[in-house]
Formats: C-alpha cells, sequence, structure tokens
C-alpha cells in the first residue's frame, strides 16, 4: 500500500512537471512576443548578417530574446539565417516570427528610378533602394565586357536602363540588378518599336539619345512628339540639332559637376568642342545626355509628321514652345523670349 502511494505521488509529480514544461515549451512557441504598438515592424537582414546581427536588430522589437533563440534553435533557423526584407506583425509569437524570418517570406521591394543624368547618380539611386552599395553597383554598371558584350559603351550604357518601377528582392546584387536591367531593356524594344526606329534610320540607343533632349527640351507630354518631330527633320535636313540641353550637358561634362545649375546658355558656351555640343557637331549625340521617360522614346518613335524646324520658349504659355518652319518666323518668335529672360536678369 505505502509503496503505491509513493508511486502515485511520483507519478503525480512527474504529471505536474510535465505539465509546467510542456506548458513553459507552449508559451515559449505560441505567447505573443512582440512589444511595438505599429501594425507590423520592418526587417532587413543584409547577406553577411550572422545570427547574432539578427538578434540585435530584433532586440527592440520582442518582449522576450531568450524564447525566440530557443525557438530559432529548435527550428535551425540559428545556423541558416537568410538575407531579405521581412515584415514582423504585432501580436506574433516565436514560431510565427521565426517562419517569417525564412527565405519563402523575403517581402519582394519596388525599385523605381528615373531622369538621373549620370551612371553614377543612378546607382545611388538603386541604392537607396536595395542592398549593394553605390559602388558596387556603379562597378557592375561599368563593367567594360559587359557593355561590350552587349553592344554599349561609356557613352551609351545609361540607355540601357529604362526608367519605370521593378520588383525586387532587397538583397539582390548588383550584377542581378544589372542582369535583369538588360531584360527589361530588351523587352522593353520590341518588334514593333524596332520597326519603328528602323524607319527612323536610328538604333534604340541613338533614339533613347534624341528622346534625352526632346525629354530636356519639355516637360510637357503633349508636345514630346511635335518637338521630336523637329529635330527628326533637322536630322534628315542635315542640319545642326542646336539643342541648349546638350550643351548644358557638356558643359557640366567639360565640368565634371553634374549639380553645376545653368539657366541660360550663352554664345561662349556653343564653342565648346565636345561631341555632346550638337551646335558643333551633326546627328545625336554619342550618348543620351539624362534618361528620358518613355514618353519622350514613344514621341520620338511616334513623331508628329510637320515642316517644323525652329522653336523657342512660349513666355505666354509657359512650359510649351512657339513653332517656326522658317528663319523669318523663327526670329520673330524669338524677339519675346529674349525680351523676356533679359527681364528676368538671368545671366546664367
Amino acid at each position: 500500500m505505502y509503496i503505491k502511494r509513493i508511486l502515485l505521488i511520483i507519478v503525480l509529480v512527474g504529471l505536474v512537471v510535465g505539465g509546467i514544461f510542456a506548458y513553459t515549451v507552449y508559451s515559449a512557441i505560441f505567447d505573443p512576443n512582440t512589444t511595438f504598438n505599429n501594425d507590423e515592424a520592418t526587417l532587413y537582414i543584409r547577406s553577411d548578417d550572422s545570427f547574432e546581427d539578427v538578434k540585435n536588430a530584433l532586440e527592440p522589437l520582442l518582449e522576450d530574446m531568450t524564447t525566440f533563440v530557443q525557438v530559432a534553435d529548435r527550428k535551425g533557423y540559428s545556423t541558416n539565417v537568410k538575407p531579405g526584407k521581412y515584415v514582423i506583425r504585432r501580436g506574433m509569437n516565436n514560431n510565427d516570427i521565426v517562419n517569417s524570418l525564412r527565405s519563402s517570406n523575403n517581402i519582394p521591394v519596388t525599385v523605381a528610378f528615373n531622369n538621373q543624368e549620370t551612371i553614377a547618380s543612378l546607382a545611388g539611386r538603386i541604392a537607396a533602394q536595395i542592398e549593394p552599395d553605390s559602388l558596387t553597383l556603379l562597378k557592375a554598371f561599368q563593367d567594360v565586357e559587359f557593355l561590350k558584350e552587349n553592344a554599349f559603351d561609356a557613352d551609351t550604357k545609361l540607355a540601357m536602363y529604362i526608367p519605370n518601377s521593378y520588383e525586387f528582392f532587397w538583397n539582390t546584387s548588383a550584377t542581378k540588378f544589372r542582369d535583369r536591367m538588360l531584360t527589361e531593356y530588351r523587352r522593353f524594344w520590341t518588334e514593333d518599336r524596332q520597326a519603328k526606329a528602323k524607319a527612323l534610320n536610328l538604333d534604340p540607343t541613338e533614339v533613347i539619345s534624341l528622346a534625352a533632349i526632346v525629354h530636356k527640351e519639355t516637360a510637357k507630354v503633349d508636345e514630346r512628339p511635335r518637338v521630336a518631330g523637329l529635330y527628326l527633320n533637322r536630322i534628315r535636313r542635315g542640319m545642326l540639332l542646336q539643342a541648349d540641353p546638350t550643351v548644358i550637358y557638356a558643359l557640366k561634362k567639360h565640368q565634371n559637376n553634374f549639380d553645376l545649375v545653368i539657366k541660360r546658355v550663352l554664345y561662349k558656351d556653343l564653342e565648346l568642342d565636345s561631341p555632346y555640343n550638337t551646335y558643333k557637331y551633326k546627328g545625336v549625340p554619342p550618348g543620351p545626355i539624362t534618361m528620358p521617360d518613355i514618353s519622350a522614346i514613344d514621341a520620338v518613335l511616334n513623331a508628329e509628321k510637320h515642316d517644323y524646324i525652329y522653336m523657342v520658349a512660349n513666355v505666354d504659355n509657359f512650359g510649351y514652345h512657339k513653332f517656326a518652319k522658317t528663319g523669318a518666323q523663327h526670329n520673330q518668335n524669338k524677339v519675346q523670349y529674349v525680351r523676356w529672360i533679359n527681364q528676368q536678369n538671368i545671366n546664367r
């Protein structure tokens, strides 16, 4: 009888201890373990981060780090950290948190860019949105072998990046980002667009280079086909493009200062010997002077057919231009613009 009582006590103690242990394990795994008040918190894990780095990043977000580590160890996460962007929602338990940090839950980010004037500024723009830094991106963008293999060079390399919004994983490498942009470039140049470029006697990079001028000349999307038609008329007639934005770009490039602000092109500027100076050199510049919007590219490919070869800013309707077919008509239009710009005291 005494032995049975002892055995019963042992069984009861075992059940209590087991219950406490099971409850402790259950709590560690399934009880909420977040401290933030927002609906969710975002965590960025770099490609070279260790589990210690993850713990440090999670420290201000979790109520109990010890139980998180226990669950992470049990599920094998502590030795298999995955880089990327992850979201932790308020009230998540350790099991959910660990599961959310697995690679299958790596959340894509939207990468957007437009209107960069240089490949360096593009690298800086992208570096603010995905993991690689600007120097790593710049190195990938300027890789000589890559450019040569894909028919680009130092002047045309910016043309490969079609401005838009794209989905990437945050931890995408610099080379994978670049390669994806090449794919998007090829996808953009459909058979229809290529046929239109060929009809203009221009290749895709030349179209983009001309579109960059159109983009700089007018921000009005509805006017871009007309401006594009004007420049195409000049090319067909063997005339100089004489586009002020190309002179401004040439000056910035010459001074190696793309932060330079030039509001007025002076006669002396037109003498700068640069292949980008369309007052000196015929045809399309050797590369784009900026990253043109898709609307500007399509404006060139679908240019308005007309006989205009001159234009000047319209001071009666800012943002738009006055167009002319003859030099005499253009000079009449120009008088009003010159008077206005002199009144503004814009000397540079």
